[in-house]
This record gives structure tokens, C-alpha cells and sequence, in this order.
């Protein structure tokens, strides 16, 4: 589902450095976008042409400096900043970067304004290993060979938005104090536990840390590039927020019920909520000045400290502001993008139920379409509740030839037609045709639109028998009949379109279901409840390299629709939820070795095994693949590469490095 973040789940990196023993990943020159320069004026490349003159900070700051009311540049960057390699050229200071969200979609700002990572992915990548990742806020990382420890090394020098250092001591913090604290923290996220426990922290130095592992865990890398866990230790500024913390404050239950909170508990989290307190410093390129619950809109201002140059040595980011309308109205929010009041957008708009408005306009607007590889997988994937609390409920949806049955009800290429603009083909959840991991069984098993071989696998299942409306009986002799779920912001998938289409479909073979469309809070309050007897959701995630997120090739978090119950079952190493069937174990234990393994080659191949298990299982019903991705582009903004994936774990456009964007709009 992708809106939330989990709180439950989730150099030489080669076969031959880990033959020898430690892996190190350094930046300088690996980087892909990304390197290390000094920042000695006598060192650094002269530019050409009109950003020549730009100085080596915006004109906005330089008149702060002046005034005496902020440090020199030179005092404000790291000793190493990082070097961003704009993605078309050098840029110019100046402008905002105008967008908006539809309602409080905390997930674009994250994407847009928020992916500054202990370790980021490539601009370019298009898979998950370990290969793809670079240096982010940490200036190199390093691995040994059996995964059980990583050792990162940050910049000296960097600050934080308000000019306190970031230290190791801030790392530490955040692990020891806040993730690791069953007040704030009750469950660990699964990124920090392997098969015989969590990670410890020691601080090696001021700009070090080494973190160990009990046993191996060869994703942790590239789960400190996704945004669901690469900012927590790089987000928790500890001089302000130990300040609302009880192991270091003795006033904080007092603090919070000055504010009208709970506990110290309600008081930290939102004083650590960074896109509704503007207090809290940060080491993104654009500091909250107006948050989210405050207008109609999110404004952000560049960040003075931030520690990232341009080749030139110019300190990034090239914009002043971020302007970031709320708007409540998709019909409006369509209107304004045709209108050209937005600079770049991949979000909410970019759906091919949109596409032909956004083209007819694109002279009118300014603006232009850039090509996306989509790594989304599946328009819709429908989750029967595998895990239902009802007994008769459960029985039917367990039934595997009872799911294979309403697969082949579904007439895919209708609606492809009439609810996604005859794009796509049809397709269950699977990694894409593009992709390492293509299964094209599991892709294309049980599309065929054929009533009668629908009609016997439903027989076959022992729902033969009809009532006199000619609906089918369940084991309890009643009708069956359940309700399917989904969400009213549906991000241009056009699920209520669909589901009225499948509700026609199952029809015919006997089954009678009912759309349940709701608000997103209510849907996923009912979802993690256990309320529901089916829901919709677009397959958003392992599309292109399922490793860091199997959630529909099996029981595997939070998202896993179709049985939540086995996912806790899974993330609590049996603490909570439903112990799954045997075979279910069985691919549970094959991904858990995989993340395991520091082999890539047999890493790979055990992903393989997880996903052929995910065709004999198959736990959902998915509608169509998407075709490719676009988002839009106002021909006056500048430095969007020409192409860039569609990911929940790579979230577009955040590693494309937008503190490189720039205006020539006057």
C-alpha cells in the first residue's frame, strides 16, 4: 500500500571483495552522480558560462553572511561534501519548486523534499543489490564478508539546519533512545533484527559507527538507502529532542501536559514529526517553514547548512523554496498541472486515466511528459482474507481453487478497454517482464478470461450447489456473499471502475460481493483490525526485484492484504499473529536465508525459489500490468533526469537528487 510506513517490517560489493574479507564502499568517483571534492577553492573545476558568476552560495544566504547573521559558507559545509553531479548542467540559485498533494500525503514530501539517506540509491538503478547503493549522508560505508557488521563513516563538519553538529553521538541516539525504546518504539523494525537478534551500535569515534549483528544480515545496506528505514538515524537530532525525552529530561510528562499531550511519549513523537513541527532541525536541502496543518499549503526554505556542493563547489540545493499545494479536489488538482502551476510532479496526477487531459495541454501549460520505468507491478490486486476471523469466511477464501475459479471470471482485457485507456496486459502479481526475477507462469497463470473453467474450479472447490438466485452455497449452506474494500483516493487506478466490472463478473459464476468504498484512514484502520473480507490495493512494490519487499509473493508485513495474521506471525518471530501452514513456513525460511546470504549469485537464487512458491500458493488476484510511467515537467525546470523508476523503495523522484534541480522561470 505504500502511504504508510511500516513500524513491523521492513566500492566492492562483488563475490571477489567479499572473498577477502571486508567490503568498503567508498564515494569518491563510485558514486553515480555522486562524489567527493574539497572544498579548497584552489581544488575545485571552473565553470563556463552563465552560472560562472553564481558564487559559491545562493545570493539569499550570501546577504545573511553579510549581515553577520550567518557563518561564512566555508564554516557551514563539511570538510568532504558530497559532490552531486547535476543530471543535465550546472545550475542557477533562485526559484521554487511548485507541486502540490492531494490531502495530507506526508509520502510525496517524503519523496520529493525528504529522501536525504544514511546511504541513497543510484539515479540510474533499476534493481536492489547491494551494487546500487552509494554514499549518502554517511561519506563511506563498509561490510565484511559474512554480513554480521557494517561500519559507517559520516562527514565531518556536517551540521544540522540550525548549525549544531551531527555527530555519532546523534546515530546512537536514535538506535539506543527512539528505536530501541519500547516506549516510543514498541515493536524493532525488522531492517535491524537478524535470525539470532537485533543490532548493536558502538560509537568508534565522533563520525563512526560500527553496527553488529548476532547473525547475518545482507540487506542492511540497501535498507539504509529506502526511506523507510535509511532516515532513522539521520532524522533524530539529538541536542533538541533529548530535550522531550524522559532518559534525559526530568520535566518531560510536565512539558507534555503544558502542550495538551498525554505523556512524554505523545509529546516526543510530535516534536519529532518533521513535516508538522518546523523546530525540528534537519539535514534535508529545505527546512519546514509553514507544515503540514497549517494552510493550504507546505512551504520550505533552502537549509543554510545543508552539505552537499555541485561540481563548482557551489552549495546546493539551486532553489529557494519548496511550495507544496493541498488540495482536496483531484479534479482540481488535474486542473492546476494543465494550467502549468506545477514544476515537476510524479505523483497522484501521472495516471493513465489522466494522461490524455495532461497531453492535450502540455503546449498550453509548458510543460512535458519524462519517461518512468515503472516498477509498479499490478494495477489492482485483489486480497481475499486468508486469515479471516470468521470460520466459514476463512474456509472459502483458503480454498485455493475457490481464488482460482473468481480469477477466471475476470474478463481482464474489458477492462483494460474501459478503465485504463487500453493500456496494459493482463497479469497477476508478479515481477515485471523487464525484470531479473520474471516468472512468466506466475505472471500469466489463471489471466484467461473462461466462465466454464471458472465454473469448475468453483465446483471443484465444493461450491457446486445454487441457491433459487442461483448463487452459490458455502459449507454453511448460506449464499456466498462478501464485501470487497477500497480506498477512495485511488491514485488513478480507477478501483471503483474496476470492482464494479468484477462485481458483474463473479456474478455470473455465483459469487455476490459488494464494493465498500471508504476514506484511506477508515480503510486501513478496518485493514489492520482484521475487519475486512477483501480488499484493493495497486502492487506498488517488487515489480522489478522483490528482495527488500516481498509483500504479495508472500505473508511477509503489515501490507500483506491477504493474511496479516501470518505476516505477524512472521515479523514476530511467533510472538503474535497465526502460525501459517507448513508450506508457507517453508518459503518463510527460504527468504529469511536469503536475506542471510552475502552471495549475490545464491542470493539471487533463492529469491527465485521464494517466488516459484508464490505461484503455487497463489495468495491474490491481480488485474493488469501497468505500462511505463511518466511524470510532468515544466519545460523551465531543469536538472530531471530523462528517465527515472517508479518504486515504493526507491522513492521517485528523491534519488534523483532534487537539491540539483533549478528554474530559469523569471
Amino acid at each position: 500500500m505504500g502511504q504508510q510506513t511500516n513500524h513491523v517490517r521492513h566500492g566492492l560489493t562483488r563475490r571477489q571483495a567479499l572473498g577477502i574479507g571486508v567490503s568498503t564502499l567508498l564515494a569518491s568517483g563510485a558514486g553515480a552522480g555522486c562524489n567527493l571534492l574539497s572544498t579548497d577553492p584552489s581544488t575545485q573545476k571552473k565553470a563556463t558560462g552563465p552560472a560562472a558568476s553564481k558564487g559559491r552560495e545562493a545570493p539569499m544566504l550570501a546577504e545573511r553572511v553579510k549581515a553577520g547573521t550567518l557563518p561564512p559558507v566555508g564554516r557551514r559545509l563539511p570538510k568532504k561534501p558530497l559532490v552531486v553531479e547535476p543530471a543535465e548542467r550546472i545550475g542557477q540559485y533562485g526559484g521554487t519548486w511548485r507541486a502540490a498533494m492531494l490531502g495530507p500525503d506526508t509520502a510525496w514530501l517524503d519523496r520529493s523534499v525528504g529522501y536525504d539517506p544514511v546511504l541513497r540509491w543510484r539515479p540510474d538503478a533499476r534493481t536492489f543489490g547491494r551494487d546500487q547503493v552509494v554514499p549518502g549522508v554517511a561519506e563511506s560505508f563498509e561490510v565484511n564478508a559474512d554480513a554480521t557488521e557494517y561500519v559507517f563513516r559520516f562527514r565531518e563538519g556536517t551540521r544540522w539546519s540550525d548549525g549544531e553538529p551531527f555527530t555519532a553521538d546523534d546515530v546512537l541516539f536514535a538506535y539506543d533512545d527512539v528505536l530501541r525504546n519500547e516506549d516510543i518504539s514498541p515493536l524493532l523494525a525488522a531492517a535491524y533484527l537478524s535470525a539470532d537478534g537485533p543490532a548493536t551500535l558502538e560509537k568508534i569515534d565522533d563520525y563512526a559507527v560500527r553496527v553488529t549483528f548476532p547473525a547475518p544480515n545482507a540487506l542492511f545496506a540497501q535498507r539504509m538507502a529506502t526511506k523507510a528505514y535509511g532516515l532513522d538515524f539521520v532524522r533524530l537530532p539529538k541536542h533538541y529532542l533529548s530535550q522531550f525525552h524522559a532518559s534525559y529530561a526530568d520535566n518531560a510528562d510536565q512539558l507534555a501536559e503544558e502542550e495538551k499531550l498525554g505523556d512524554w511519549v505523545a509529546l516526543f513523537d510530535a516534536k519529532r514529526d518533521r513535516w508538522a513541527n518546523p523546530e525540528l532541525p534537519t539535514l534535508n536541502a529545505w527546512i519546514i517553514r509553514q507544515p503540514v496543518g497549517e494552510g493550504d499549503r507546505v512551504v520550505a526554505e533552502r537549509n543554510p547548512y545543508y552539505w552537499k556542493v555541485d561540481p563548482d563547489g557551489s552549495q546546493l540545493p539551486y532553489l529557494d523554496e519548496f511550495v507544496n499545494a493541498i488540495i482536496t479536489d483531484p479534479e482540481v488538482m488535474l486542473l492546476k498541472a494543465t494550467n502549468g502551476e506545477f514544476d515537476m510532479q510524479t505523483r497522484t496526477i501521472t495516471s493513465l486515466r489522466n494522461k490524455p487531459v495532461l497531453a492535450q495541454s502540455r503546449e498550453k501549460g509548458g510543460y512535458e511528459f519524462v519517461d518512468m520505468v515503472n516498477a509498479n507491478m499490478n494495477t489492482a490486486i485483489i486480497s481475499l482474507n486468508l486469515c479471516h476471523k470468521d470460520p466459514v469466511k476463512r474456509e472459502i477464501f483458503r480454498n485455493r481453487d475457490f481464488r482460482i475459479g473468481l480469477s477466471h471470471a475476470i474478463n481482464r482485457p474489458e477492462i483494460i478497454v474501459a478503465a485504463y485507456q487500453r493500456q496494459g496486459e493482463p497479469a497477476q502479481p508478479a515481477p515485471r517482464p523487464e525484470s531479473d526475477f520474471y516468472d512468466e507462469t506466475l505472471a500469466k497463470q489463471y489471466t484467461e478470461y473462461d466462465v466454464d473453467l471458472a465454473n469448475s474450479h468453483l465446483d471443484r472447490a465444493g461450491y457446486s450447489d445454487r441457491d433459487g438466485d442461483g448463487l452459490r452455497l458455502g459449507p454453511d449452506g448460506s449464499p456466498i456473499r462478501f464485501s470487497v474494500e477500497i480506498a477512495s483516493q485511488d491514485y488513478g487506478f480507477a478501483w471503483a471502475s474496476v470492482m464494479d466490472l468484477v462485481r458483474g463478473y463473479w456474478r455470473e459464476v455465483g459469487i455476490d460481493v459488494n464494493i465498500r468504498a471508504e476514506d484511506g484512514d477508515l480503510f486501513y484502520e478496518r485493514k489492520d483490525a482484521n475487519l475486512f473480507d477483501a480488499v484493493v490495493w495497486q502492487g506498488d512494490v517488487g515489480g522489478m526485484d522483490p528482495r527488500l519487499e516481498p509483500r504479495y509473493y508472500m505473508p511477509y508485513r503489515d501490507e500483506s492484504n491477504f493474511a496479516l495474521a501470518w505476516a505477524e506471525w512472521y515479523q514476530t518471530k511467533g510472538a503474535g499473529g497465526e502460525e501459517p501452514p507448513a508450506a508457507v513456513r517453508e518459503q518463510m525460511r527460504l527468504y529469511d536465508q536469503m536475506a542471510a546470504t552475502a552471495d549475490p549469485a545464491e542470493q539471487d537464487q533463492l529469491l527465485r525459489d521464494v517466488i516459484a512458491m508464490a505461484r503455487e500458493q497463489f495468495y491474490a488476484i491481480g488485474i493488469a500490468l501497468p505500462p511505463k510511467g511518466y511524470c510532468i515537467r515544466r519545460t523551465d525546470f531543469h536538472n530531471v533526469p530523462a528517465t527515472m523508476m517508479i518504486e515504493s523503495d526507491y522513492p521517485e523522484p528523491g534519488p534523483s537528487n532534487p537539491e540539483q534541480y533549478f528554474t530559469t522561470r523569471t
